[in-house]
């Protein structure tokens, strides 16, 4: 991607992105944006009411060495290998502005995280999905065309599809392959970045963060936001190795993590009482369940390893559904088609009695919610997740 220098403001690639801006009108039973539906961490909170107020009137550490010492604590690495943010969102943030040249190319499945065709944008990168039944299918198509970085959210957002463990391997060895060849040619490109989005990790059990922090140019990034129910505080996690974490932590600068923010996640990361583990238990029950009712309609979900629920509708419809959930008191996220995928609504799960409340809608709708359109296509791509046509 080339550019001429200007002084416009704003830059015209700039000019094109939107503000994000899904429907935040409140709802009785608001199950749109996969947080904790069981409410914050009582250790943060506890946290929080017994912190000494004077401190709010100084900075907080420069790059919030408490945290990383709790999460290096929790998760078993050194508390160099750990990086902070304001959310991981600023943590990803932070790592476009790090990699590569102005102009580098981003790829990822799609769809996914809808923040990171944004990001690309903000950070003056070209923006490079590949369908997400494509790249599951071949992982070598996310690294046409020299990529400086590789995205992948895992469990993904907002399919909730798991990508084996095999396939990460399968990945990380053809970027491999490509530096190890590209350097035998003479050049000195260590090959992309690859990092692995684990927002929703707690839900599936697993991990990659103990490959990031001993493989270069690997990050992992996880978040409080979900299982620790501390949406509102922003904090997030990068793990990697100590020159990776370096990078990111030069990029994000100073001060991100603030005060009451750090004391909480500090707290909440603990988890002394298994307060998160228990409701991480309730989502996944629940979650199992309120999939056997959708079956049970004769809807096809398609499977999940995280706290939400991805259900195929037919084309075109996501975005009325969204509007009649909404005037029978409950919020679920609306996605059109993207990227060779279908149109879809996406449930949180949170306790049982408000995804009762979404199957009796479902049962009002009736036949408004039905199955994505039955072509070929469609039964290809629901068949590469899994999912019975």
């Amino acid at each position: 991607m080339s550019r001429s220098p200007s002084s416009g403001f704003p830059r015209p690639d700039y000019r094109a992105i939107d503000l994000y801006a899904p429907d935040r009108r409140p709802v009785p039973v608001d199950l749109c944006d996969n947080t904790n539906r069981w409410g914050a961490h009582p250790a943060a909170l506890a946290a929080i009411r017994e912190a000494d107020v004077e401190r709010l009137t100084r900075y907080p550490v420069l790059y919030a060495d408490p945290l990383r010492e709790a999460a290096a604590e929790v998760f078993g690495v050194e508390p160099h290998q750990v990086t902070t943010g304001a959310g991981s969102d600023d943590v990803l943030d932070s790592l476009w502005r790090a990699i590569a040249e102005f102009g580098g190319g981003v790829r990822y499945p799609a769809p996914t995280f809808s923040m990171i065709e944004p990001f690309c944008r903000m950070n003056g990168r070209d923006a490079l999905p590949v369908a997400w039944a494509d790249a599951i299918a071949d992982p070598a198509l996310l690294l046409e065309d020299d990529p400086c970085l590789v995205y992948v959210c895992r469990p993904n957002n907002p399919t909730g599809h798991m990508v084996d463990r095999d396939w990460c391997d399968e990945l990380l060895a053809l970027a491999d392959a490509r530096s190890t060849s590209r350097q035998a040619e003479g050049g000195s490109d260590g090959g992309p970045v690859i990092v692995f989005d684990e927002a929703y990790a707690d839900y599936s059990g697993e991990t990659l963060i103990p490959l990031a922090v001993e493989r270069p140019r690997t990050l992992v990034v996880r978040t409080l936001s979900k299982a620790y129910g501390l949406a509102g505080l922003r904090v997030g996690l990068g793990f990697g190795t100590a020159d990776m974490v370096l990078e990111v932590e030069k990029s994000r600068g100073p001060y991100k993590v603030n005060q009451l923010a750090e004391i909480a996640a500090v707290a909440a990361l603990r988890d002394e009482d298994g307060w998160a583990a228990r409701t991480v238990d309730r989502a996944v029950e629940n979650r199992e369940r309120f999939v056997e009712e959708l079956e049970r309609r004769g809807l096809s979900p398609l499977p999940s390893s995280a706290n939400f629920v991805f259900l195929p509708v037919a084309s075109g419809t996501s975005r009325e559904l969204s509007d009649a959930f909404r005037e029978h008191g409950v919020a679920i996220r609306p996605f059109g088609a993207d990227a060779g995928f279908v149109d879809g609504i996406r449930v949180s799960i949170g306790p049982w009695e408000e995804l009762t409340r979404v199957l009796e809608v479902i049962d009002l709708l009736g036949e408004r919610v039905r199955v994505a359109d039955a072509d070929a296509g469609t039964d290809a791509l629901l068949t590469a997740l899994g999912v019975g046509s």
